[in-house]
C-alpha cells in the first residue's frame, strides 16, 4: 500500500488538482466569509456616498495579474453604479489599457450605467509621476479626450470635474507599486482620499499606510473582492475565486500530510527491519 502511494503517477496528482478546480466553480459553494475592517471602511465609504458623488478609478494591471484585481473591480463598480456615484477611469500601465475599458463596459451593460454620464474612461498617458501630480492640477490638461477620442470637455460627466478638489475618492487596482506613487504624490500633495484594490501577493506591502491611514482601506486579492461580495450582496468572481483557491489548498495540504505520514512510516520500517 505505501508503495503504491509514494509510487504515485503524478499525473493522477494533476488530475485531482483539477477536480479541485473545476468541481467548485461549477458548483459554486458558499464558505463562510468573514469581512475584514479595511474592506468594511472601504465599503462603508462608498456606500456613505451621495447620488453624483464621484470615483477615480485607476485600473493599474496588467493581463498577467489581471484575475484578482478585475474581480475587485467588478465589485467595486457595480456598488458605485447602483448607488448612482460617477466613475472615471484611468490606467497608469499601458497593457492595461484594454482590460480596464471590457471591465468597465461590461459592469456598464450589467447595471445601466450610460457612458458619458454615468462614468467615462480617459485611457492612458504615460510617466505616473507627472500624470499624478498634473491631474491635481488639472485633469484635462493631461487628458484631453477620453479613450474612445470624445474631447474631454464634451462628456457631461467632466463638466464639473477639474481636479482632485472634485473627486470623493480614488481607488487604485494594482499588481505593482503605483499605490505607492499615488499615496506619495496625491494624497500628501493633494490630501485625495485613496483606497486600493492589490493581489493579494503585494497585500502585506500595504498594511503601513493602512496604519497610518493614508489608506481609507484595502481589498485583497480574492479574499477582498469575496468580502466585498458579502457586503454589497452580490457574489462574484471574487467569491468563485476563493472558493476554488481554498478547495486546492486544502486538497494540497492533505497531500503533504499524507506524503509525511508515509516517509516516516518508511523511516520507521527501515530501522526495525536494520535492526534485525
Amino acid at each position: 500500500m505505501l508503495n503504491k502511494i509514494v509510487s504515485l503517477d503524478k499525473r493522477i496528482i494533476f488530475i485531482f488538482v483539477a477536480l479541485a478546480v473545476i468541481i467548485p466553480t461549477m458548483l459554486k459553494p458558499r464558505l463562510p466569509v468573514t469581512v475584514s475592517t479595511s474592506t468594511q471602511n472601504i465599503y462603508d465609504y462608498v456606500e456613505a456616498l451621495p447620488p453624483g458623488a464621484t470615483i477615480l478609478i485607476s485600473f493599474d494591471y496588467g493581463p498577467s495579474s489581471m484575475p484578482e484585481p478585475t474581480a475587485i473591480a467588478e465589485t467595486v463598480l457595480r456598488h458605485c453604479f447602483t448607488k448612482g456615484v460617477k466613475v472615471i477611469g484611468i490606467t497608469l500601465v499601458p497593457d492595461g489599457v484594454l482590460l480596464a475599458d471590457s471591465t468597465l463596459k461590461k459592469i456598464a451593460r450589467e447595471k445601466g450605467a450610460v457612458e458619458g454620464k454615468d462614468y467615462t474612461y480617459l485611457g492612458f498617458r504615460p510617466g505616473i509621476v507627472s500624470v499624478i501630480l498634473a491631474m491635481g492640477s488639472e485633469i484635462a490638461q493631461v487628458f484631453d479626450s477620453d479613450y474612445a477620442g470624445n474631447s474631454i470637455n464634451e462628456i457631461p460627466l467632466m463638466q464639473h470635474v477639474t481636479n482632485y478638489d472634485e473627486i470623493d475618492l480614488m481607488f487604485t487596482l494594482a499588481a505593482g507599486n503605483t499605490v505607492e506613487n499615488w499615496i506619495t504624490y496625491a494624497h500628501t500633495k493633494y490630501d485625495l482620499k485613496i483606497a486600493a484594490g492589490t493581489t493579494a501577493v503585494i497585500a502585506t506591502q500595504m498594511y503601513p499606510y493602512l496604519q497610518t491611514g493614508q489608506l481609507v482601506g484595502l481589498l485583497s486579492g480574492y479574499l477582498g473582492a469575496a468580502e466585498y461580495e458579502r457586503l454589497s450582496g452580490t457574489l462574484g468572481d471574487g467569491t468563485t475565486g476563493i472558493n476554488t483557491a481554498t478547495w486546492v489548498h486544502i486538497l494540497i495540504i492533505g497531500l503533504v500530510v499524507i506524503g509525511n505520514i508515509v516517509f516516516f512510516i518508511q523511516q520507521r520500517q527501515q530501522k526495525n527491519n536494520s535492526s534485525t
